[in-house]
């Protein structure tokens, strides 16, 4: 379990830093589209080079196959071009709080498509609290900006990107015994970054070159937030549930909320800390009900 935990930590960290990176490539002149296809191309290169070292193909199952590309749109194409168009109207923090929401979406899912992980009065607790911290974070007006901010378009981009996030975790994880994770990493960034040009190319057309800066930044996030925690995120659906490993929703928040302060100058203002804290409440309550559920060793024995 303490490499499950060790996983989840490093995993929230590439996520709740990918806020602050974005903000700072999109103040570059780098547009929403181009971001999401440049990063993407990045995380998926990066793929493509580990699975030749390790001399492993592409996947042969069908299964393998249907998870990777369903999750190249879900969880790579669909959230990263939301969350870019999002960052031009809050901040990293506010993304990062509504990122949160992760477990309880995926909680609700859960009930109605895995017999396994079902609500309970502890859940259902959770999933009002959280979706009361998203209605504050609407309609308090805050959007983590020293000047102007749409929080309300955000949150709506920001909400559909973590339904999207939520349907291709249960979708994996239905499907968790058919694939072998780094096979299904490799077909997920492929298929995602060409979804993601695709779309880049019919909006906003060819990029103009990004500067040095915009470039590193670009790497990191290419590297560090989304190859590595993707890796690592379908290594913990193999071990622990899929509510379970939603959980790095409830890390990502500070680490995006300190980063957009100490590297944005961006504001922890009222609106965020109340819908903020309703949020992080109802996964705390998801994450004790998910922690009470969990087998122990006993019970696995019996």
């Amino acid at each position: 379990m303490r490499r499950v935990w060790l996983a989840l930590v490093i995993a929230s960290l590439g996520w709740g830093t990918a806020g602050v990176a974005s903000r700072a490539v999109l103040a570059e002149g780098v547009g929403p589209y181009a971001l999401a296809a440049i990063r993407s191309m990045v995380g998926a290169l990066v793929v493509v080079g580990f699975l030749m070292a390790r001399r492993s193909g592409m996947p042969r199952s069908a299964v393998a196959w249907k998870v990777g590309v369903f999750m190249g749109v879900t969880n790579l194409a669909v959230p990263y071009i939301l969350s870019n168009v999002a960052l031009q109207y809050a901040s990293a923090g506010f993304l990062g709080l509504s990122t949160a929401l992760i477990p309880l979406f995926t909680a609700l899912l859960a009930h109605f498509l895995l017999p396994a992980e079902r609500l309970d009065g502890i859940r259902v607790t959770g999933l009002v609290l959280g979706f009361s911290g998203v209605a504050v974070l609407l309609g308090w007006g805050d959007s983590g900006l020293a000047e102007g901010g749409r929080p309300l378009l955000a949150g709506l981009l920001a909400v559909l990107a973590v339904a999207s996030i939520a349907v291709g975790g249960i979708y994996a994880k239905h499907h968790s015994g058919g694939y072998r994770s780094l096979e299904v990493t490799g077909v997920h960034f492929v298929s995602g970054t060409a979804f993601i040009a695709v779309a880049m190319l019919f909006f906003e057309g060819v990029p103009a070159a990004p500067t040095v800066k915009a470039w590193s930044l670009l790497t990191y996030m290419g590297v560090f937030s989304t190859f590595l925690p993707f890796v690592l995120y379908y290594w913990m659906l193999r071990s622990v549930s899929a509510t379970w490993v939603s959980l790095s929703g409830y890390l990502v928040p500070p680490i995006a909320l300190v980063g957009g302060m100490v590297f944005l100058d961006e504001r922890l203002q009222p609106g965020l800390l109340l819908g903020g804290a309703l949020i992080l409440i109802g996964v705390l309550l998801t994450d004790r009900a998910e922690r009470r559920a969990r087998p122990t060793p006993s019970r696995r024995a019996s």
